[in-house]
This record gives structure tokens, C-alpha cells and sequence, in this order.
């Protein structure tokens, strides 16, 4: 760590040693706050978000008073970020959509073309607004389906490809989503229950009886110990380094071009195949309970850096432009929800809760649509385990397989387009 006065004003620079033990602490913090204030609890708001805020607002602070500057150097972040995309990957089994049956084909499909309606939407009033395009994108499926993973990813990303205030764009419009998908979901489901007159009985069909959870573990050894966390460790930085190996030779073959792919989307993508092979070769014993603690620990830091090295004061001028994208992409999710998905899922119990967690996901992230699908299940006494299957491997796993890829294309076609 080091610090310097030039002008009156002190500037901080943390290196990468003090930042990751900065970016450990705060996201404690976050995990403190989230039990003990409701508020985070009841919105879904993640310990990073929380954390990482509270460094972002008091950068903020500083700046305004304009005593002091900080700097952090954040190169844990992108292997962290590439280790996430690779564990989001290796849960990518196509075996899980013949567990979800018709209702999860019908149900991923249309989450799959709400992604491109979203970026569609958010680059078209970007333009309208006369902001560049892709800070549309940022406030479409980057940060509403994608959540604060996939913006804290894409909005450095983009902002290196010269659109200013991207990265702070993403994060305000997941935050907004979170909140947003949170409050509507529930009252949405109401809505079509009473309106429809629908009967309050889940299905009773057998491969709907496992949870999401059950399914993504079967088969799989449900002990964390430290021989399996060194095993999968080792095979997601087999996979990572694949994948950045294969980011490289794209990168080659695309030279004076205008399109860029990311190698935490290389690396998925490797992940992804590498997965379905093993389900047919059974090369090696996955340990998902293990993966899921490298995932788990890999977003709290990437997540934490992210958000901790926040510049709100790019918001500023955004403010408007972004207020009019969200609230259309609001109206959107639900009138789509409520008017296109509720009939094509069968107008009954099992598909209201569905789009109570399709609104929680589609504007915020998958803990905000079990939560909804949670409410609505205590409200009406009737467990609706079809909902509880198919939402979160929608959500959490499968959505990425053409999500990713969409917003990839959505960000090289409109920093293409704007030049």
C-alpha cells in the first residue's frame, strides 16, 4: 500500500496483497449486514453487493470532498471471475433438461429469447435517449437476467472497449433489478391466480418430485473434504486454462476485427463440454458439493472487487436515459410473464408460481425468484415442486448455454455499430 499528496489530495493505492484483504473483509462485512438487516434479506441482495457498496459510497465521499482518491488494484479478479464462469460451466449438464420434461423446454426457450428481447430493447432506447447503445445493453440481459455476476463481469469488458460508465451502469441496473424482481414477482402471481380463477394444486408427477438442488447433486459425492476440494480445484484450473488457451487462438483468428470474446466465456463454454462428455465417459468423479464452494467463494471475490472499485460519479449524466430503459424493461418482463409465458405453461397453479420466479430471475437473480416462489407457496398452503425444479436449473445453469453468447454479440455488434 502506498500513498502520495499532489494538489492538496491524498491518494490511496492499494496493491493486489492489500486489496484482496480489503475485498475478504468487506465481503464479511456484507455477510454481517445481510443477517442482521432484514432489508437485504428480504430483497436478495448479495453479502458482495452489500460489502462492496459500502466502499463504492465512501470512494464517493471522497470524491465529492475531494480530499482523497483510492485506487485498488484488482488483478485477483479476473482469474476469480474466469474460476466462477468455469464452476457455471461444469454444471451445464444438457442431461438435466430430460429431468424437467416439457415445461422446462418450454420455459428455458422463452428465457432464452427474453435475453435477446431485453438486449434488443435496452440498445434500441439507448439510441432513442442518445446514449451509446451498449450502455443499453448493460441495463438489459447483462444486469436483469445476467444479476450482478454477469455485470460486474461485462461492464469492465465493455468499458475497455471504450463505452464510459458501462460497469457502473451494470451494477446500478442489477441492484434496481433485484429490488424490482423482488416486489413485483409475488403480486404478479396473485394476480393471474385470482384473474384466472385458478385451482390451488400442484402437480403430482413423479420427476417433478426432486428439488433443483437434488438434481444438480445426484450421483455426485455430497462430502466436502480436502481431498475432493484439491481435485476440483485442480480441474477447474485445468479447464480455465483451456479455455484461456482457446480465448487466445479466437483472439488470433479475429485480429482487426471488431469482435471480442471473453475468456471466462471460452472457459464456460470448454466447461460446458468437457461436463456433458464426462456424464457419457465417466472420466472423472465430479464432487459438486466442492465445485459449488469454489463457485461460491470465486463470486464473493470477484463480486467484492468489483463493486468495491465502483465510480458512481459515472452515473451522473445516466441517471434519466437509464430510469426510462429500466422501468420499460419492467413493464416488459411482466407483461410477457403474465400474458405470454402463463398461458404457454398451462394457465395453472404450477405456472403462476412460475412466473412469480420467472419475474425474480428475469430482473434480478435466481435467489430472488425461489424467494417469490417461496411466498407464494406459504401464501396458498400447496407446494409447487414442478416450479421448484425447473426455475432455479433455468436460472442458475442452463440460461448461461445462450445468454452469455447473446450478450457477447449484443456488445461487439453495438460498440461495431457506434463507431
Amino acid at each position: 500500500m502506498s500513498w502520495s499528496f499532489a494538489e492538496n489530495v491524498l491518494s490511496l493505492k492499494f496493491d493486489a496483497l492489500w486489496t484482496t484483504a480489503v475485498a475478504l473483509l468487506l465481503l464479511i462485512v456484507g455477510y454481517g449486514l445481510r443477517r442482521r438487516l432484514r432489508f437485504f434479506e428480504t430483497f436478495c441482495i448479495p453479502a458482495p453487493v452489500v460489502g462492496g457498496l459500502l466502499m463504492a459510497i465512501l470512494a464517493l465521499v471522497l470524491h465529492h470532498n475531494g480530499g482523497a482518491s483510492v485506487k485498488f488494484t484488482t488483478s485477483l479478479q479476473s482469474p476469480m471471475m474466469l474460476a466462477f464462469f468455469t464452476t457455471v460451466g461444469i454444471g451445464g449438464s444438457l442431461a438435466l433438461l430430460r429431468r424437467g420434461g416439457k415445461a422446462l423446454i418450454v420455459y428455458l426457450v422463452f428465457c432464452w429469447i427474453l435475453a435477446v428481447v431485453q438486449n434488443g430493447a435496452g440498445a434500441a432506447l439507448a439510441k432513442l435517449f442518445g446514449i451509446h447503445p451498449a450502455l443499453g445493453v448493460m441495463a438489459g440481459a447483462v444486469s436483469l437476467e445476467g444479476g450482478h455476476g454477469a455485470a460486474a463481469s461485462f461492464g469492465p469488458l465493455t468499458e475497455n472497449l471504450g463505452v464510459a460508465g458501462a460497469a457502473a451502469v451494470a451494477i446500478a441496473s442489477a441492484t434496481y433489478g433485484l429490488i424490482a424482481g423482488g416486489l413485483l414477482g409475488g403480486p404478479i402471481c396473485k394476480w393471474l391466480i385470482d384473474k384466472n380463477h385458478v385451482d390451488i394444486q400442484a402437480s403430482d408427477d413423479a420427476i417433478y418430485q426432486k428439488s433443483a438442488a437434488e438434481v444438480m447433486h445426484e450421483g455426485g459425492n455430497s462430502e466436502v473434504t480436502a481431498d475432493g476440494f484439491m481435485k476440483s480445484l485442480c480441474l477447474v484450473l485445468v479447464i480455465m486454462a483451456l479455455g484461456s488457451l482457446l480465448s487466445g487462438y479466437i483472439a488470433r483468428f479475429t485480429k482487426g476485427t471488431n469482435f471480442s470474446l471473453p475468456g471466462y466465456v471460452t472457459a464456460m463454454f470448454v466447461a460446458v463440454i468437457f461436463r456433458n462428455l464426462n456424464d457419457h465417459l465417466h472420466l472423472v468423479k465430479i464432487n459438486t458439493r466442492c465445485v459449488d464452494l469454489i463457485s461460491d467463494v470465486a463470486l464473493g471475490v470477484f463480486l467484492t472487487m468489483a463493486m468495491m472499485s465502483l465510480r458512481i460519479w459515472d452515473l451522473y449524466d445516466l441517471v434519466l436515459p437509464l430510469m426510462g430503459i429500466l422501468l420499460f424493461q419492467t413493464l416488459l418482463i411482466a407483461t410477457l410473464g403474465a400474458l405470454v409465458l402463463f398461458p404457454l405453461l398451462g394457465r395453472d397453479y404450477d405456472a403462476a408460481v412460475m412466473c412469480a420466479g420467472f419475474v425474480g430471475h428475469g430482473l434480478g437473480a435466481t435467489p430472488n425468484a425461489v424467494a417469490n416462489m417461496g411466498a407464494v407457496c406459504e401464501r396458498y398452503g400447496v407446494m409447487s415442486h414442478k416450479a421448484f425444479l425447473i426455475v432455479p436449473l433455468c436460472g442458475a445453469v442452463l440460461i448461461d448455454l445462450v445468454g452469455l453468447p447473446n450478450i457477447v454479440w449484443f456488445i461487439n455488434w453495438c460498440t461495431a455499430a457506434a463507431k
